[in-house]
């Protein structure tokens, strides 16, 4: 291995220092401190002098065996973040210009006992700038980002992580480094390089098989022959194949049977089962050379994506079939959880898809902006159950398709897909990001008559290169050109559709900031909801750690500067004057507060009104639309402290979206929504059994914690894997039976309750804007903490109806079992689960108690 120290000069000498290998030249500067944080207040355009330099990573090295004794020997660089010359003692060995690519450069002649390695880094900027001064052809739009995002241009003309040039959410950090692994590799005879599993399900003999593919480099001048046992003692199996590997780099594919009298246990995804793996041993026993033993986890899981006539509706169904049984895919987009990759550690990846999973996600898209992620954050969503759809890195874009792009795209491709293709947690490969509606909607103002040699180049890159290739190396996943996109019907158009946004066909993408986010009827009734959002300000202790007191304003230059979405600080005013009264503290940071807190609380009582719409009409057509099959709101997590969608805050903490989407998600969910004045109740479940159960139906007056009439409807049956209607009741005759109750007045929550202790959430419908509401009184809230092994419980008390009870804790890393939630009882226990050592009084002494009412 060549990880550790090395040496970083910069392109005059003038700055030079010690490197972690894998890092980048930011994080370096920021170990030795020579920069200050560069997400602190301004920096990320303070350091831009950081990404215009060349920078030169060098170590020296002794060789740690015998050169003469070995047939090959290569140097292997698992990831190059971008474009350098790689240089062994003084020998030029090659270049690279594309981050997600594998190099390995053949050294055996080059290299000595002590060697120096070199790689010569140029700046991002430079390269893609004179890229683009020299594509002659036709311009390829977009050629910078909008001023707001303070970005680089160009990026378009380099195979770099998209967003690290900035993005409406993210800041311009154009890194250069070693970003993965770098060795040394020297073998005799043959080398395994890639090595995956493929489960297929064979319905005609109804027994599971594994398609165990190995592809080698062979030095040998003839061929190697020799044996491959498969075991996998838990299923019984095994099975030896005699193999002739030929010289250069070839594969060998087995085909090996399960035994048929082993009960083989699918995987499944997060809620609808287990995430069963088995040990597998596959050993390589070849006449020359040494043996090889691999040792991997496989799992068993088929996935289709079912598109389809639906009676009632034109176009074609839109969903996915794990195992054979249709799954509603609840979820989020994922973005590069840093600038800086080398800093997304094994935790950082943990607690972040743990938050997925314990907020009843099943499903993430990673997004085509970012990377394709490292090897450890797919096995953690394969260990937890979480699907992956998985974009090809390209977002928001027009692209090259010169010989020597398109070669660049073809390797990085083939790389990436026999990489990743063994795990189960992946469900779809997707071609981009937007790119179809890119040029269906004119994003880039191509005159007409031009638009045809952009369709061109798109077929050309998605169709006849990235998925020429997916398909060769993987027959069992289903593959989609882009997102959003009519699936079939973009296929059947020639792969551009006239509207990608269709509602009939494949999924959609949904953003509007000028309507009232809490009205049903503004969204989609779409087959499948793959991104939707709206922003929010992170917790004042996220954003305490990278500004200063003067910035603690809604208007000051650091909230502007840290917007990167055109309008975006005003648009959250909007949303939030339509129901809610704006702060008006004379205190300005006690304004600063109780704006972040508004701004949250308005996130996620919108997103919660657009997935609940998108869960109730998974099982009914409405003209000619609905059957929507997923909900993948946009997104997951943030790059750096900032307004933005994210339901985490960069370090993990929860936003309150994120408590909401634990209900909102939840297995089993009764949703309310009105139309013409009648209040209308679905049962929503992804259980997989019917059940019989109770409708609890409260209604609450603002002024008292004592409801004013209750209502249990028994004996309802809430199909398996559905969306039922459960009840419905004109608003006008509810408020008549409940004393002198208006819509002002008061409020109706709800929940489902069953045999066995199967209960729903408690959820909750606003009869009108809490701006507007009538009876509300200003609470005292109070809470003792206990602990209890490992864990703290919040007791707390109300004198009065709370909306939006929030606990924040400040820094201290953890989350609760329930937040922002509202309080119609005097008492509540909320659980606190640390994801690091604290005390009682460290919780106590940091709590802090907010409900709407504190916001003056």
């Amino acid at each position: 291995s060549l990880r550790g120290s090395w040496r970083l000069r910069s392109g005059n000498g003038s700055v030079s220092l010690r490197a972690e290998v894998p890092g980048c030249v930011h994080t370096a500067l920021l170990c030795q401190g020579l920069i200050q944080d560069p997400y602190y207040r301004f920096n990320d355009v303070m350091y831009r002098w950081i990404s215009l330099d060349n920078w030169t990573y060098s170590r020296t090295f002794k060789t740690p065996f015998d050169i003469r004794k070995w047939q090959k020997v290569n140097l292997v660089f698992e990831g190059v973040d971008t474009v350098a010359q790689i240089l062994l003692n003084n020998v030029t060995l090659g270049r690279t210009d594309n981050m997600f690519s594998r190099y390995s450069f053949d050294i055996s002649s080059v290299i000595q006992e002590v060697n120096c390695v070199e790689v010569r880094f140029l700046s991002a900027i430079s390269y893609a700038a004179e890229q683009s001064r020299c594509h002659r052809a036709h311009s390829i739009p977009p050629a910078c980002p909008p001023p707001v995002q303070k970005g680089e241009c160009h990026v378009n003309f380099i195979r770099k992580e998209q967003c690290s040039f900035s993005w409406d959410w993210g800041p311009s950090f154009p890194t250069q480094g070693i970003w993965k692994d770098v060795r040394i590799e020297a073998y005799n005879h043959y080398h395994l390089i890639y090595f995956s599993i493929t489960p297929l399900f064979v319905k005609s003999a109804q027994q599971w098989c594994l398609e165990v593919e190995s592809i080698f480099d062979v030095v040998s001048s003839k061929p190697i022959a020799g044996l491959v046992t498969v075991n996998i003692p838990k299923l019984q199996t095994q099975q030896t194949f005699s193999v002739k590997l030929q010289p250069g780099e070839g594969s060998i594919v087995l085909l090996v049977n399960i035994n048929k009298s082993a009960a083989v246990e699918a995987w499944w995804p997060n809620g609808h089962g287990k995430q069963t793996g088995y040990n597998m041993t596959t050993t390589f026993m070849m006449e020359a050379g040494c043996q090889i033993e691999k040792f991997s986890k496989v799992y068993f899981r088929t996935v289709e994506l079912v598109q389809e006539p639906i009676p009632g509706s034109p176009g074609l169904s839109f969903y996915f079939r794990i195992n054979g049984r249709p799954i509603f895919i609840k979820g989020s987009n994922w973005i590069p959880a840093d600038s800086f990759q080398d800093r997304v550690t094994y935790d950082t990846l943990r607690l972040l898809l743990k938050s997925a999973a314990d907020a009843n996600m099943n499903a993430l898209r990673v997004w085509g902006g970012g990377v394709y992620e490292q090897d450890e954050f797919y096995n953690i969503c394969d260990e937890i159950g979480i699907m992956i759809w998985q974009d090809f890195m390209f977002a928001c874009a027009l692209y090259p398709t010169d010989q020597n792009y398109l070669e660049s795209v073809r390797a990085e491709v083939s790389h990436q897909v026999r990489r990743l293709k063994s795990h189960p947690s992946i469900i779809l490969w997707s071609g981009n990001n937007e790119n179809e509606a890119a040029i269906a909607s004119n994003w880039f103002s191509i005159p007409y008559p031009d638009i045809g040699i952009y369709i061109k180049d798109y077929v050309t890159l998605y169709v006849k290169n990235i998925r020429e290739i997916v398909l060769r190396e993987d027959k069992s996943r289903p593959f989609l050109a882009s997102s959003p996109t009519n699936g079939l019907e973009s296929v059947k158009e020639g792969w551009l559709s006239q509207d990608p946004y269709d509602t009939h066909y494949g999924d959609t993408h949904f953003y509007d900031y000028s309507n009232d986010c809490w009205n049903w009827t503004m969204y989609p009734k779409t087959r499948f909801a793959s991104e939707y959002g709206f922003q929010s300000w992170p917790s004042f202790s996220t954003i305490e750690k990278v500004s200063s007191p003067e910035d603690w304003s809604y208007t000051s230059n650091f909230s502007l500067h840290r917007q990167h979405h055109e309008g975006g600080n005003i648009q959250m005013l909007q949303e939030i004057g339509r129901h809610f009264k704006l702060p008006q503290s004379p205190d300005p940071v006690k304004q600063f507060k109780d704006m972040i807190y508004l701004t949250q609380v308005m996130q996620a009582q919108c997103i919660k009104t657009e997935t609940e719409f998108y869960r109730f009409s998974q099982s009914e057509i409405i003209n000619g639309e609905g059957h929507t099959m997923g909900a993948l709101y946009w997104q997951l997590n943030d790059i750096w402290q900032a307004p933005s969608w994210a339901s985490l805050e960069y370090g993990g903490k929860w936003k309150l979206l994120h408590y909401f989407a634990q209900n909102f998600f939840a297995p089993l969910l009764p949703v309310a929504y009105e139309d013409k004045g009648m209040l209308h109740i679905y049962g929503v479940s992804d259980l997989h059994e019917d059940h019989k159960l109770t409708l609890r139906v409260t209604v609450h007056a603002w002024s008292s914690l004592e409801p004013v009439c209750t209502l249990a409807k028994e004996g309802l049956t809430v199909k398996a894997q559905s969306a039922v209607p459960i009840y419905k009741e004109s608003i006008c005759d509810l408020l008549g039976r409940c004393r002198n109750c208006t819509r002002e007045s008061c409020v109706i929550t709800f929940c489902l309750v069953g045999e066995d202790g199967l209960q729903s959430p408690r959820n909750h419908y606003f009869l009108s804007s809490l701006k507007d509401a009538v009876g509300l009184e200003k609470t005292q809230l109070s809470a003792s903490v206990s602990q209890q092994d490992d864990i703290y419980i919040f007791a707390l008390q109300t004198t009065a109806i709370a909306p939006f009870v929030t606990l924040d804790v400040g820094s201290i890393k953890g989350r609760f079992s329930d937040n922002g939630f509202l309080m119609t009882e005097k008492k509540k226990t909320v659980v606190f689960y640390p994801w690091e050592p604290t005390s009682v009084e460290e919780l106590e002494s940091s709590l802090i108690l907010t409900s709407l009412l504190d916001v003056v």
